[in-house]
C-alpha cells in the first residue's frame, strides 16, 4: 500500500496546509487572506467560504517566535562579541531591533501554520461535518 492509498478522502494534507498557513493564505485553497490585519484570523475564507473562526492558536504562536528568535539570536550574539568584541551598547542595540524584527516578521507567519495545521488536523470543529 503507497502513501497515496493510505490516505481517505476526509484527510487533509499537512505540508501544503502549513505552507499556506506561513504565506497567510486559507489553508483549504490556498489563494483568500487568512489573517485580517496583523494577526486578527478572519471567520471565513474570501475566496472560498472555509470557515476558519474555529482556531484556538491563543499563545501558541507566541511561545514559538520566542523559541525561534532566542534559539538563532542567542548563538549569533555570542559569536558576534567574541569576534569583534563590540560596545555593550552597541551590541546590545543592534540585537534588540533585530529581535524585534525578527519577531514581528515570524509572529503572523507561525500563527498562520498553527491554524493550517489545526485545520489539516480537523481539530476545534474544522472537522465537525455540519461545519464543513
Amino acid at each position: 500500500m503507497t502513501h497515496a492509498d493510505a490516505l481517505t478522502e476526509d484527510d487533509r494534507p499537512m505540508r501544503p496546509a502549513m505552507l499556506r498557513g506561513w504565506r497567510r493564505r486559507c489553508p483549504n485553497c490556498g489563494e483568500g487572506q487568512l489573517l485580517r490585519g496583523y494577526l486578527k484570523v478572519r471567520d471565513t475564507c474570501p475566496n472560498c467560504g472555509e470557515e476558519l473562526h474555529h482556531h484556538r492558536a491563543d499563545d501558541g504562536p507566541a511561545y514559538l517566535t520566542i523559541l525561534v528568535v532566542g534559539h538563532l539570536m542567542a548563538p549569533l550574539i555570542m559569536w558576534a562579541f567574541v569576534t569583534y568584541r563590540p560596545d555593550p551598547v552597541v551590541l546590545s542595540s543592534v540585537f534588540a531591533v533585530g529581535c524585534v524584527a525578527l519577531s514581528l516578521y515570524l509572529l503572523p507567519r507561525l500563527k498562520g501554520v498553527m491554524v493550517a495545521i489545526q485545520w489539516a488536523k480537523r481539530m476545534h470543529g474544522f472537522g465537525d461535518p455540519a461545519h464543513d
